[in-house]
């Protein structure tokens, strides 16, 4: 086996007993990158060289992860590297500071190998609207790696990262992950820190893992959560050790199981895998139940009305002036108001930046954005009361599996729709994890979510952690590059 395919725990025990060189583990990846990203198009900004320059320079690891590579979603900051959040209005924007995590991985010693392409603003479903480039599956590169944290997963997928920082404002850590093959974990709102990532929805914005399994998640965990001073949204809650949840054992485990998550589209060949999986449960000791949670129907509509309202807002700073792209074309200062946001924003992001003010204006706003401010307070104690029953609930990541590049480019509410089982948790501020439950008929892989209550990321991280080691997906399924 390669040194690029391995976990990160498994590169760390190979270290930890002088089997391998940080040296080596960097440069593995770098021969990775050089061979599989003309293909898959993960990378936005490579970092590769300084990487393997500070690594050459480690005498001798004084933390655990001292030299070990990561992939950072191009809206994190960090200092002296272009962030632009794969749009031309940030195009070359050099970040002036570290955002909190990206300070907690330099504290740990990690190396960015780069920095990874996402949908403009992190808004999409396919990383289709990146400014710079379309990032392939890699099981099926005519196909999308979900989004917005496509190039994130994508990199996983390929060993091209052995590891990455996503974030996820409606399942855009998940969905790429279950689209990919590969694990995403949702943390609850406020456990990481959000200074210095840059803003869609602040009230729905979390930063996580993209890993390979799910001991590297919660071993990533460990290291990017925490109380921060500087995010005023950030929890001061006690520290945890996600590895201890790394137990293999569901015995007792209530699980309650949607209804509403295996309805109208949803796909059948997922509808089945999933099931497959919950009946795996079932015989492993858990105590599975279905239910009902209808607002969950609403959960859709709600979010998308909140989500642009907050974009509107927060890309009101991106005007020509205070920051971002300015145009050239311009004879007043309105026009360089008007032509800069022209120019620099693509059509999804001017899409919602209009429904977003849309709902925000004077007459409009108790309609739609207060109803839905209501609704999201109705769907929170719909949660709630589920989880006085359940100790984890269990549904499909996204309804279908990865779909081919342009196919559904041109129709917004239909990609929309691929958002249809992530969101509720976003809105309801609770964590949920990604892992992969199988592949379709034509080996594309399926994901399925363990949503848990807010903190209790151990919870799920022990149910994924049992299935995941009672059917080893990852050694039984490659990604395959196939055209």
């Amino acid at each position: 086996m390669e040194l690029y395919e391995l976990t990160v725990h498994e590169l760390l025990e190979k270290l930890d007993n002088k089997e391998i060189t940080l040296e080596e583990i960097t440069k593995s990846y770098i021969d990775r990158i050089n061979d599989k990203e003309k293909d898959v198009q993960a990378f936005v900004t490579l970092t590769d060289k300084e990487a393997l320059g500070k690594v050459q320079t480690i005498k001798e690891r004084k933390t655990k992860f001292e030299g070990i590579p990561i992939g950072i979603k191009d809206n994190m900051c960090i200092k002296g590297t272009k962030t632009t959040c794969s749009s031309k209005m940030l195009e070359n924007f050099i970040a002036p500071y570290n955002a909190t995590v990206i300070e907690k991985l330099n504290e740990e010693g990690l190396v960015s190998l780069g920095k990874l392409n996402m949908d403009e603003f992190a808004m999409g479903t396919t990383t289709e609207h990146s400014a710079f480039k379309k990032t392939c599956n890699p099981w099926n590169l005519n196909k999308v790696p979900g989004g917005s944290s496509g190039g994130a997963a994508s990199a996983v997928a390929a060993n091209m990262v052995p590891w990455a920082l996503g974030s996820d404002t409606g399942g855009s850590i998940r969905q790429p992950a279950s689209l990919c093959g590969v694990v995403g974990l949702k943390p609850t709102y406020g456990l990481v820190s959000r200074y210095g990532l840059i803003a869609y929805a602040s009230s729905l914005d979390q930063i996580g893992p993209i890993t390979k399994d799910v001991e590297d998640s919660a071993i990533l965990l460990n290291l990017i959560a925490g109380h921060d001073e500087k995010d005023s949204t950030s929890a001061n809650v006690d520290k945890k050790d996600y590895t201890k949840a790394l137990v293999r054992d569901v015995k007792g485990l209530k699980i309650g199981v949607p209804k509403e998550y295996f309805g109208e589209g949803i796909n059948e060949e997922v509808s089945i895998s999933v099931k497959n999986a919950i009946k795996k449960y079932e015989e492993m000791g858990a105590i599975v139940e279905e239910f009902s949670l209808p607002i969950a129907d609403y959960a859709l509509a709600t979010y998308y009305i909140i989500a642009c309202a907050e974009a509107s807002s927060n890309l009101g700073r991106f005007d020509g002036i205070r920051y971002g792209y300015r145009t050239k074309n311009f004879e007043s200062l309105k026009d360089i108001y008007v032509n800069s946001r022209t120019e620099g924003f693509g059509d999804e992001v001017k899409r919602r930046i209009i429904l977003g003010t849309y709902v925000l204006s004077s007459g409009y706003y108790d309609a739609y954005y207060k109803k839905a401010q209501k609704v999201r307070t109705l769907i929170k104690d719909q949660f709630n009361s589920a989880f006085e029953k359940y100790d984890v609930i269990i549904a499909p990541t996204a309804p279908n599996v990865a779909f081919n590049i342009g196919e559904k480019s041109n129709n917004p509410l239909e990609l929309y729709m691929e958002d249809l089982c992530t969101v509720p948790i976003n809105v309801a501020g609770v964590p949920s994890i990604s892992i992969p439950c199988g592949v379709n008929s034509e080996g594309m892989p399926i994901g399925m979510q363990l949503i848990g209550k807010q903190f209790d990321e151990e919870t799920i991280i022990r149910a994924a952690y049992t299935y995941e080691q009672e059917t080893k997906f990852m050694e039984n399924y490659r990604p395959t590059f196939k055209n």
